[in-house]
């Protein structure tokens, strides 16, 4: 598995604990607006921060796309 492979795992798994989400509904968040691939352009910097800033990053990624989250 390559480092950003793991590192978007790491993101997902972290992101679904934050916002008490299911695999699924993360995937398919992060999929719908970009996320992964917002993940894949920003693994150099991302990758050095702690998991708390990355899920507030993600939020503020999605709240700039009108993300809804599944309820």
């Amino acid at each position: 598995m390559s480092k950003e492979l793991a590192f978007t795992v790491f993101c997902l798994e972290n992101y679904k604990v934050h916002r008490s989400l299911t695999g699924k509904q993360t995937a398919e968040l992060f999929q719908n607006y970009g996320v992964f691939d917002y993940l894949h352009e920003f693994y150099d910097i991302l990758h050095t921060t702690g998991y708390q800033y990355i899920n507030n990053d993600i939020d503020e990624y999605l709240k700039s796309r009108n993300a809804s989250f599944p309820s």
